[in-house]
């Protein structure tokens, strides 16, 4: 696991999980990845990018307003990429560790866009005031509604970048017949 600052007070962790198939030809790895791949959105998918975030806020009241004085994030991402369990014949594994680097690579956009939300949220939450607010209640409710725009935001940037990937010669699809044809 690799960690690194995402704020001066939080943190980000980056780890990459696999998932084991089988196979000695480039299309018998990529029909085990269809099944065995991890479940996105109700079907297989070849690596997935999952996150967990949590945060340490502190409210203050400021007179009748409550502001959000601070704002720490704890992120974690994990990439979950495909793996061969046995050890492949040397034709097929360098087309195997060319689709692998791909497959990572384009994951770790995945990750970028969610460092991305992150460094947002903080953008709009430290100092957020909400006035007539002593109780700190209204400003909960208000910030909930920020994080689902940003949330949103971040998953159609990332359905807008698998699109473009998976197209007809787009990178994966390229990266994809590059493993099936070559190896």
């Amino acid at each position: 696991m690799v960690s690194s600052p995402v704020s001066a007070d939080g943190q980000i962790a980056e780890k990459v999980a696999t998932y084991p198939i089988t196979g000695r030809t480039g299309e018998e790895l990529y029909v085990s990845i269809g099944e065995n791949g991890p479940t996105a959105g109700g079907s297989r998918a070849i690596a997935h990018t999952t996150f967990d975030l949590k945060w340490s806020r502190k409210y203050e009241n400021r007179g009748s307003a409550c502001v959000l004085a601070a704002a720490k994030p704890w992120l974690t991402i994990t990439y979950t990429v495909p793996k061969p369990a046995g050890r492949l014949p040397d034709a097929v594994r360098r087309h195997w560790d060319t689709f692998a680097a791909g497959v990572l690579a384009h994951e770790k956009v995945h990750g970028d866009t969610i460092k991305a939300m992150v460094r947002t949220i903080e953008g709009f939450s430290v100092g957020f005031t909400v006035e007539n607010d002593p109780n700190c209640k209204v400003i909960r409710q208000e910030l909930t509604k920020r994080l689902k725009a940003a949330s949103d935001t971040q998953r159609q940037q990332g359905r807008d970048f698998d699109r473009e990937e998976f197209r007809d010669r787009g990178n994966m699809h390229r990266l994809i017949l590059g493993l099936v044809n070559g190896g």
